[in-house]
Parts: structure tokens; C-alpha cells; sequence
């Protein structure tokens, strides 16, 4: 582990945090996590943890877009033309910058090759570094529209394309989109928002005792990393092979037809638009099923996966601040309206 790297195991309070993005790495296809919060909460932080613990995937040796070997049918052009063998490598972060370029981010001609050779050699960017990892994005609700609209792009193709001076290129561009934002230097635009699998919202933390061991693990963590993480290696080789089971044991959960109308039914009282966010649900009440070792989701994993993928999707007046307290919502809903029985 990387020594500059704080345990994602020796970070105090915010659970929904850390179970959003635990969630969202066991299962890519519950579209990320957005992080809304004050600056100093750990954010960034967990992020970064986060991936420091996951195990190795294998991808196709010298393969530029980190291919799976196993699911010929997502293969680049490249790998689809030659015989490779194996190897591993880090789940990889990428991190996108505010200030990024558009050919940095979907990739670029080699004009060095282009000048001395003569050839057009395609140059890939950070969503082909990001494929099959995660990437990141600190202060998203600040990012540049044509990088946003990009970024739509891609995710809702899994590929990237383009098409550009003679050259034209597509590689698969499947990654978890995390990102961290402050509410408070302005909102995300909606389309963006809505990619969002899952939402959670991150305080200081109210508790004394919290603050205490969170001053003092950080102290520590600052006097000698090396020994803190060594202290911390256990408890991160342990969540890292949880994670690793439940991603395995995730397509064996069952999906009972009364889960489906509980979800379903949690949507429309609370009045959320498309059906992006009733498959969310569902979704990452599977995904919880698997992480707590169940062979099927019932109303306690329902009502937790509500609580992270639906607060961004409820409908709210203009200015109105996002509301994350997804069970008093429904309780408020299920109330009788005046002069009911």
C-alpha cells in the first residue's frame, strides 16, 4: 500500500459514505457515487482509501485500455487482432482535473509521430486509463460543460469514440464515475446528476469522542505512515476479501417479486421521475444483499439502498436543498393528508 495513502479501515463515522462507495466498486453498473459535503469531511480521503484496498484484476498483457480477458465481446480493436496473454494490475483511479483539456480527457494524435513519421497514432486519455477503474472527479459540480457532456457521452455508451484528422477510434470506457462536491460553490447540472448512481451527503462529525479519534488516528497517520498503515493492514486485507466475495457472490442473489414492489412503490410515493431511479434501488439493494452475505434483499436493504439512490432523483422546488432523509420522506408520505380518515 501506498504509504501516502490513509486506510480506508481507520476512517471514523460517515458510513453511508463508506458503504455507498464500497457498494459502487463491488458493482460497476450501479453508475457511482456523488459525495456532497464541507470541505475537511474525508471525501477525497475515502476515495482515494478505497482503491488501495481493492484486489488485482487481470487484463490483457500490453493491452493500452486495461481489457478483460474474459469478455472478448468488450475487447478493444487492438486486442481483437492479435493473441495475448494475461497479467495483473491495480484497479486503477484515475483523477480528472477541473482544468483538463477535452483531448486529454478522450484522447489525442501523437504530433510527434504525425511530424517525424508521417503516421497518425492515436494517443488514449484519462477515460482510457479509467477503463474498468474509477474515475474521479474533486469538485465536480465545477467541471467544465463540454467535459461534462463528454463524460455523459461515455457513460452511457461504456465506449469511447473518436473521430478525428483521419484517425478514428473506439475502446471500451467502462469506469465507476466518483465524484466530491461542497454544495455550497454551486449545484451539478441535472443531466449529470442523474448519472449518479448513488447520492450521500457527508458532515463534521457532531460526536466528541468521534472528533477525538478522528485528531488523534491523523496525528498518528502523520507521525509515522508507514507504521499506522502496518497497524491498519489487516483490517484492509480483511474488506478487501470482502469485497472480493461479494462481487463474486453478487449475481447468485435473488431478486423476490415483493423487493421489486417495495422499491417501486418507495419511488412513486416519493414522487421521483423515470425509472432510472426505481432499477437503482433494486439494484443496489442486491448489491447490499451480497456485501451482508444474504441470499436476497428484504425491506432493511430496500429502505438502505433508498436512502443512497434516491435523494438527487426527488422532486424539489427550485433552491430547495437536497433532502436526504429518505425514511422521514416516506413516513411524511404515508401520513393522511388534512381532514382524511
Amino acid at each position: 500500500m501506498d504509504k501516502n495513502i490513509y486506510p480506508f479501515s481507520a476512517l471514523v463515522g460517515q458510513e453511508n459514505m463508506k458503504l455507498a462507495l464500497i457498494l459502487a466498486v463491488i458493482n460497476p453498473g450501479l453508475g457511482g457515487v456523488l459525495i456532497r459535503g464541507e470541505k475537511g469531511t474525508a471525501k477525497s480521503t475515502a476515495v482515494r482509501a478505497l482503491t488501495a484496498l481493492l484486489p488485482d484484476q487481470e487484463v490483457m498483457h500490453g493491452c493500452r485500455y486495461g481489457c478483460d480477458p474474459d469478455k472478448t465481446d468488450l475487447w478493444c480493436e487492438e486486442c481483437r487482432g492479435r493473441e495475448g496473454s494475461r497479467k495483473k494490475r491495480k484497479r486503477p483511479l484515475v483523477e480528472l482535473p477541473l482544468g483538463a483539456t477535452e483531448d486529454r480527457l478522450l484522447g489525442s494524435i501523437n504530433l510527434e509521430e504525425a511530424l517525424v513519421k508521417g503516421e497518425s497514432r492515436f494517443e488514449p486519455g484519462l477515460l482510457a486509463a479509467a477503463n474498468r477503474g474509477l474515475l474521479y472527479v474533486d469538485e465536480v459540480n465545477l467541471l467544465d460543460d463540454h467535459l461534462v457532456d463528454s463524460l455523459l457521452d461515455a457513460a452511457a455508451m461504456g465506449r469511447n469514440i473518436v473521430e478525428r484528422e483521419g484517425v478514428s477510434v473506439s475502446h471500451p470506457a467502462r469506469f465507476t464515475l466518483v465524484g466530491t462536491m461542497n454544495p455550497e460553490e454551486g449545484e451539478l447540472r441535472p443531466q449529470l446528476l442523474d448519472r449518479f448512481g448513488l447520492c450521500v451527503e457527508v458532515r463534521g462529525l457532531a460526536d466528541q469522542s468521534q472528533r477525538q479519534e478522528v485528531v488523534r488516528l491523523r496525528l498518528e497517520f502523520e507521525k509515522d505512515p508507514e507504521a499506522f498503515i502496518a497497524n491498519f493492514r489487516p483490517d484492509e486485507m480483511e474488506l478487501g476479501l470482502k469485497i472480493d466475495e461479494a462481487a463474486a457472490r453478487l449475481p447468485l442473489v435473488k431478486l423476490p417479486d415483493e423487493a421489486v414492489m417495495q422499491a417501486v412503490k418507495i419511488c412513486l410515493s416519493l414522487g421521483v421521475d423515470g425509472h432510472r431511479g426505481d432499477l437503482t434501488v433494486i439494484k443496489a439493494a442486491l448489491t447490499l444483499a451480497a456485501w451482508l452475505g444474504l441470499d436476497q434483499p428484504g425491506t432493511d436493504e430496500i429502505l438502505t439502498a433508498a436512502e443512497l439512490a434516491l435523494p438527487h432523483r426527488m422532486r424539489r422546488r427550485p433552491f430547495q436543498e437536497v433532502d436526504f432523509d429518505v425514511r422521514r420522506r416516506l413516513n411524511e408520505a404515508e401520513q393522511p393528508a388534512a381532514g382524511e380518515e
